[in-house]
């Protein structure tokens, strides 16, 4: 069971993170708590596994970059881990993880690289190949964004009026 303070923090990281110098000060004064009960609530929940993961949308176009390519890796099952690591060290990378293959879809690993163009990620793909060592790949460049949001769990306004956030 969550309390009504865990809902209205849950409710006030589904959107977007202000870009500030402190993002949690700044959540945490529009909810009309300390930043320090912010942290610890979001420790707890994150603890009790009410919380698994925090996750970032790259927003790419706005950051400059022209092309993006999901790139799909075959990799031996025993290397997965280690070519995970690799692939995500790099800084074009901004999501890697592991997906079960298919008979018709043999990869396994999937690493999102982003570029000024689509011929800089197939740089950046090339290089990645290299130092990980694997040979089987193949790039799937966005052509357009149907959809982008964040998972919405509780439409709570930061005051804790339901009714001013089923209006918003």
């Amino acid at each position: 069971m969550l309390t009504e303070l865990e809902k209205r923090v849950i409710a006030s990281i589904q959107g977007d993170i202000p870009i500030v110098e402190r993002p949690y000060a700044e959540l945490a004064r529009k909810l009309g708590i300390s930043e320090q009960l912010l942290l610890d609530t979001l420790r707890s929940l994150c603890r009790r596994g009410v919380i698994r993961r925090f996750g970032a949308t790259l927003r790419h176009q706005k950051s400059g970059y022209g092309a993006n390519a999901m790139t799909a890796w075959q990799v031996e099952e025993d290397r997965v881990e280690e070519v995970g690591r690799i692939m995500a060290s790099f800084r074009e990378v901004s999501h890697c993880y592991r997906r079960d293959p298919t008979p018709r879809w043999p990869y396994n690993l999937y690493t999102m690289i982003h570029g000024s163009t689509e011929e800089d990620c197939r740089q950046v793909a090339r290089r990645m190949a290299r130092e990980a060592k694997v040979d089987d790949y193949t790039l799937l460049f966005s052509r357009r964004e149907l959809k982008k949001t964040s998972m919405q769990y509780f439409d709570i306004a930061p005051d804790g009026d339901q009714d001013q956030a089923d209006q918003a």
